[in-house]
């Protein structure tokens, strides 16, 4: 592989406040006109009418959350005390022939690594750290986290996270990376020209040690909105047990892992009553969150799309991304990946599930020696 590094470091909080001129919002505009929005950016879509809770029955959202829960292994206990392999076991074994383990065909990935420049891209939660029932305790180890700051200094590498950006920084807390959250609507990346020019809400900036960086924000202009949605939901989820809304900045996290299941279809009717006032937000599932974002033209796959252009790696033959993520969010980077066929996307699960990756991972474990493989390679 050609491991030549030629990254700077990102900053790692927001710069000074941004005067809204910048962003290309006029001030007369009113906060939630569609009209304040860059129409490139916005997407069309369909609005269900919603009132009573048979409608979030018929529109799949309960169905959905249930199929964001992996059923668990059942054990056969045989006669001489040991345990044969689940059932659950087979099938992700029948799967692995589709998406096999990015460990077992390291030798093939660094085969097609050699004479390339990597670029790693990370999820956070269920690939760096254990998915935990607070996510307000999802920590990575210190062994995960050394093994991140290694292979970072091997190859330009970002987390793009559901996460707000300040969150997912004080989670791994280093320097190192580049970070881009509320899946890839708050980015900071090294400063490029044509990146600038290009996106009229990307901005030049300072870090907090007076470094030049490219901030991108496509969704700035609904933050208002965001930050009301958030207090609605707080205040409507307030008496559901387990219940926990995150502020993510661009978007907002209701997580119901902690909520009986019997009361999820509460859970959703809370979310779809708020969001009728907001035909400007949309809803998103992940692993046991249903996720509130605004309705634009912006994804994780975006995000890495950007992020390879900031590093002036774009368009380059000679470059291989890896996107190594757990949830449905980041199909659409996976997505990216396989449709240019550009590089790789390495799911990290461990029950079967169809995916737009090529390899996979069972848990942050297998990640960790996946990226120690990456920097052994070296």
């Amino acid at each position: 592989m050609d491991l030549k590094s030629n990254h700077t470091a990102p900053v790692l909080t927001d710069p000074a406040p941004i005067n809204k001129s910048r962003l290309g919002v006029h001030s007369g505009m009113l906060p939630y006109s569609r009209a304040a929005y860059s129409a490139s950016l916005l997407l069309s879509i369909p609005r269900k009418k919603t009132g009573i809770l048979d409608d979030v029955r018929s529109s799949s959202w309960l169905d959905a959350m249930k199929s964001s829960s992996p059923p668990h292994k059942k054990i056969t206990k045989v006669f001489n005390n040991d345990y044969a392999l689940s059932d659950a076991d087979d099938a992700y074994n029948t799967w692995l022939v589709k998406y096999p383990s990015a460990i077992a065909s390291f030798e093939q990935i660094a085969n097609h690594a050699k004479g390339k420049r990597i670029a790693l891209f990370l999820d956070y939660d269920g690939t760096l750290s254990p998915i935990v029932d607070n996510p307000d305790c999802a920590f990575m180890t210190d062994a995960m986290r050394a093994a991140v700051k290694k292979v970072a200094k091997c190859f330009p590498t970002a987390i793009i996270s559901g996460r707000s950006r300040d969150k997912v920084y004080d989670f791994v807390g280093l320097t190192e990376l580049y970070y881009a959250g509320s899946h890839g609507m708050d980015i900071i990346g090294p400063v490029r020209q044509s990146i600038s020019g290009d996106h009229p809400n990307c901005i030049r900036s300072t870090d907090d040690q007076g470094k030049e960086v490219n901030l991108f924000q496509p969704a700035s202009e609904f933050l208002p909105m965001i930050v009301e949605v958030f207090r609605s939901l707080v205040e409507s989820t307030k008496d559901i047990i387990g219940a926990k809304v995150e502020d993510n900045k661009f978007c907002v996290s209701v997580h119901y892992r902690n909520v009986d299941e019997k009361n999820w279809d509460v859970v959703a009717q809370c979310v779809n009553d708020v969001l009728k006032d907001y035909p400007q937000l949309r809803l998103t599932h992940g692993r046991k969150v249903l996720e509130v974002r605004p309705v634009i033209d912006w994804d994780k796959g975006k995000a890495v799309t950007f992020l390879l252009k900031s590093l002036g790696l774009s368009d380059c033959d000679d470059v291989l991304p890896i996107y190594v993520g757990d949830d449905r969010t980041d199909e659409d980077a996976f997505k990216v990946l396989r449709e240019g066929n550009q590089g790789y996307g390495i799911l990290v699960s461990s029950a079967p599930k169809e995916s737009k990756a090529v390899y996979s991972l069972r848990d942050p474990s297998e990640v960790m020696k996946f990226l120690n493989s990456l920097v052994a390679c070296k």
